[in-house]
């Protein structure tokens, strides 16, 4: 099991539980929203909300849900080692287009600290080969789905996010609401994930989140919502259910959807 979570499950479940009790309140935020089709709005009043179920689930997308191809496909379509990629790309320039600073022709114009030029589609192509589904992510979220979970990506990634949602189709499970791209802000930023709560109008203690790093999942815990460290599938299943959440797949399910 690998968790860190601020919420106490049912005394069941205490003994064999490793919990850290950490919560602060949440300062005001600044609202972000997004304005595509293939997102929608996750705010609701405060009178809507005793209909709401909890908690509602908020996922990381790379390595959590979607393999990345920065690791072994990006190097292999430059034709270099990881070390020699690190070594020649501009420290900045990717972390200003996840924050939808730059534009995708002006991250090309400076990928590299020389200015080099490259083939902009086809390593957008090369992208695309790549995303899939980590191996047993999908059916996860089609149970949770099933059960009537309000589940949001909370994601570090720029506007080509929606290159993953017209292969693999994301949107059939979550809403596409917190990308930095968006935002303006990326995690670990405590400011990120205090707006996430701002527009979701419910406590941090209702929310779980769940990314593959732990440092994301520390800074979760730091504005007092739920952690969870994702390492595979089947343990995620088991971290989730010590928490109370139902996986179970229903034969009539009343399916959630983000409430607008």
């Amino acid at each position: 099991m690998a968790l860190l979570i601020s919420w106490r499950p049912s005394a069941s479940n205490i003994s064999s539980f490793p919990f850290i009790l950490k919560k602060t309140s949440p300062k005001s935020a600044k609202m972000g929203f997004l304005n595509n089709n293939i997102s929608c709005s996750a705010t609701s009043t405060m009178a809507g909300q005793s209909q709401r179920k909890l908690p509602i689930l908020l996922f990381d997308v790379m390595d959590t849900i979607v393999r990345d191809p920065y690791y072994n496909e990006i190097p292999a379509f430059f034709r270099m080692p990881m070390k020699e990629l690190l070594e020649c790309k501009h420290p900045t320039t990717w972390i200003e287009f996840e924050k939808g600073l730059i534009t995708e022709d002006e991250c090309a114009q400076r990928f590299f600290k020389d200015g080099r030029p490259f083939d902009l589609e086809g390593l957008k192509n090369c992208m695309r080969r790549a995303y899939s589904y980590i191996e047993g992510v999908e059916g996860l979220l089609n149970s949770l789905k099933e059960n009537g979970y309000e589940i949001h990506a909370f994601t570090n990634y720029p506007i080509w996010y929606q290159m993953i949602e017209d292969k693999l189709h994301l949107s059939n499970y979550l809403c596409w609401t917190f990308c930095s791209c968006i935002f303006g802000k990326r995690k670990p930023d405590p400011d990120f994930y205090l707006e996430v709560v701002k527009h979701l109008n419910v406590e941090a203690s209702n929310c779980i989140f769940v990314d593959d790093r732990m440092r994301n999942v520390e800074a979760a815990v730091e504005v007092g919502l739920n952690g969870l460290q994702f390492k595979n599938a089947d343990l995620l299943r088991k971290d989730l259910s010590l928490l109370g959440v139902n996986i179970s797949t229903n034969d009539n399910p009343d399916l959630a959807e983000c409430p607008s």
